[in-house]
């Protein structure tokens, strides 16, 4: 494996890094952003890393790079936030009993996001969108790989990164965000801003920066009454709530679901379900239970081994005081449990029924008392806490407009997610290219296991032709 991570980065060459610095604001604007509840149990692991393949541009080089330089100096202008520092105040406790605690905050420094320029010209469009198996080189196309949330604070590391790769007939352009600041919507929401501001003319002279993103991103952070501003944590040094985990060796597959297939699975879920229960069944949990089952197959397990389905849910919508456009972390996990034999043996629609009811039960009393809570009893999402054998994890959504991305010469032939957070069971879903209700899912499985998916009848039917772009 280490072998092979070395080819595919050997494949992929770093021409430049820069620092891209916003604007200066023409508001106040708050100089520390404290971290919420939501925000400090992300901070344990990887950062978030999407990107999207585009078809090859009419220019190349320093003029590229220098628009989409300039285009992300503006988006950074309305997220002014992700160009600052996280920063931890310490405090050692005395004598009289006060224990050893630690806060984060985001302090809005105003340095700046790095953006890599890298070429990788043996690389093809067709190596990345065409392969049923996604190769090991894509994850060289991503920044700060490998990083934590938390290491952002020893080393005063950006927590957001751009890479601009040149392809041999396209390019790639990712994104990574430290996931103890933001969440998949906000970081949708900024490369959608992004991209927007690219084919708008990317800084020129006659842009309307107002215009650019409808709604702009609510910046102030949102805390529970009786939650303490700022959160601190009963740690002396942040280092102590790190886990380093050693995944496992694992391979991923991207699959598309047309949206006949989606819509197949959840009218097969709700009919099994007619009479037993009294909700509608949606289409992504009908999908994720389609998902579980043939994981749980292919993996071979016992019929009394447990099984989870871990889904990361979002509050906006869930809790008032959380818009659409709220720019940090409003996720929770909501975690499915049941025997391989009994996801086998009940089917498809009370599987499905099973993920119904775990995000039913995160309705606004219990996210708001969770969050409430959790200052006393901090509890940090790891790797290592989600991987064991039986266990399956899904984040990103459908709902998520990546397809939309266009950067001025033309939408996105594929998109695909970077090497952060990658264990067996990982799945991350999007919206499949052809849209309508079509969906993908980037499958990441030990190679084994992985295998006998791929040869799986019954999964395969459900979906589209094997190595269809998306």
């Amino acid at each position: 494996m280490a072998t092979e991570a070395a080819t595919s980065g050997d494949r992929v060459h770093v021409v430049s890094r820069r620092m891209v610095r916003p604007p200066p604001p023409t508001s106040s604007e708050p100089e520390t952003v404290h971290l919420t509840p939501w925000d400090l149990q992300m901070i344990t692991v990887d950062y978030i890393q999407k990107g999207v393949l585009l078809p090859k541009p009419p220019t190349g080089g320093e003029l590229l790079v220098e628009h989409l330089a300039s285009s992300f100096a503006l988006a950074l202008s309305r997220f002014y936030l992700f160009a600052g520092r996280l920063a931890a105040e310490e405090s050692k406790g005395c004598s009289s009993g006060a224990r050893e605690s630690i806060a984060v905050s985001l302090r809005c420094t105003g340095e700046g996001a790095e953006l890599v320029h890298a070429v990788a010209p043996d690389v093809t469009v067709a190596d990345v969108a065409e392969s049923l198996y996604v190769p090991r080189v894509v994850w060289s196309l991503f920044p700060l790989d490998g990083m934590l949330g938390a290491d952002a604070v020893a080393g005063s590391r950006p927590v957001l990164a751009a890479q601009v790769t040149e392809l041999a007939d396209g390019v790639f352009v990712a994104m990574s965000l430290n996931h103890g600041v933001a969440d998949g919507t906000t970081f949708w929401h900024l490369f959608n801003t992004w991209s927007k501001i690219s084919r708008s003319g990317g800084g020129c002279v006659g842009v309307d920066e107002a215009e650019i993103s409808t709604p702009p991103p609510v910046l102030e952070r949102w805390f529970p009454d009786a939650c303490p501003v700022p959160v601190t944590l009963p740690f002396g040094k942040l280092e102590h709530i790190v886990r380093r985990f050693e995944c496992p060796r694992v391979e991923e597959c991207f699959f598309q679901f047309s949206a006949e297939s989606v819509k197949n699975l959840k009218a097969t879920a709700n009919a099994e379900m007619a009479g037993a229960a009294t909700v509608t069944i949606s289409s992504l949990q009908s999908l994720l239970a389609h998902v579980w089952r043939s994981v749980s197959r292919a993996r071979r397990l016992p019929p009394e081994q447990e099984t989870t389905y871990t889904v990361l849910v979002g509050c906006r919508g869930r809790v008032k005081h959380i818009p659409q456009a709220y720019a940090g972390n409003a996720v929770v996990r909501a975690t499915a449990k049941a025997t391989a034999g009994e996801i086998q043996e009940r089917g498809l629609g009370w599987t499905a029924w099973l993920l119904n009811r775990a995000v039913a039960a995160l309705d606004e009393e219990a996210l708001v008392c969770s969050a409430s809570w959790w200052p006393r009893e901090p509890r940090f999402a790891y790797l290592a806490g989600w991987w064991h054998p039986a266990a399956m994890v899904t984040g990103n959504s459908p709902r998520f407009n990546a397809y939309g991305n266009d950067f001025a010469w033309g939408r996105p032939v594929a998109v695909r997610s970077g090497g952060a957070n990658k264990v067996d069971g990982r799945a991350t879903v999007y919206e499949g290219r052809g849209g309508g209700g079509a969906m993908a899912m980037e499958v990441c499985l030990e190679p084994e296991t992985l295998a006998r998916l791929v040869a799986d009848g019954e999964f395969i039917g459900r979906r589209d032709v094997v190595g269809s772009s998306g």
